[in-house]
């Protein structure tokens, strides 16, 4: 069966651009998985612990025939890969990789949430998918993401940094 997945993707630390190209490559190697669409990077002040510099982060739609938990696994790979390191909860971090949305589906386990916990309170998580795809809905809702962007934007600081054909070309 064929998935379709979005993803949010961001880093602080380190070459932040170069960063998120290699998340991206590495989702591409993924053998069960096709990256579709990458959204212009954003940077982003941070949120919860903010004594740290300001974020870069996009958003990303996927085509795979993994399952949510495989998809999960793959991304924890990926953050491996590129050295994450969870010390301080909402902290510096080199990678961070989250499923937004997987189908419609709503999913809750002990190690994965779908729809992504708070991203309807995150304008760094909403501005970069509405770009991406402004027709997605949140599982169990009918409300436009437009909706959800109207009531983060200006919330947070999040400025574009650099349109996706400037960034990144599939």
């Amino acid at each position: 069966m064929i998935n379709e997945a979005y993803l949010s993707i961001g880093t602080n630390i380190g070459d932040r651009e170069e960063q998120l190209r290699k998340a991206v490559r590495l989702l591409q190697k993924q053998k069960k998985l096709q990256v579709l669409i990458v959204s212009s990077i954003y940077e982003t002040d941070p949120v919860g612990f903010t004594d740290q510099p300001p974020f870069f982060n996009i958003a990303v739609k996927v085509k795979t025939s993994m399952t949510p938990h495989e998809l999960l696994g793959a991304c924890q790979e990926i953050e491996n890969e590129l050295g994450r390191e969870r010390i301080i909860r909402w902290g510096p971090r080199t990678i961070d990789l989250d499923i937004l949305l997987y189908n419609h589906d709503n999913i809750k386990s002990d190690s994965l949430i779908i729809p992504h916990p708070r991203m309807s309170e995150r304008a760094f998580v909403l501005i970069p998918l509405a770009e991406i795809d402004a027709a997605v809905k949140l599982p169990g809702t009918h409300l436009p993401l437009e909706q959800y962007v109207q009531k983060v934007q200006g919330k947070e600081g999040v400025k574009l940094w650099k349109t996706a054909d400037a960034f990144y070309r599939l």
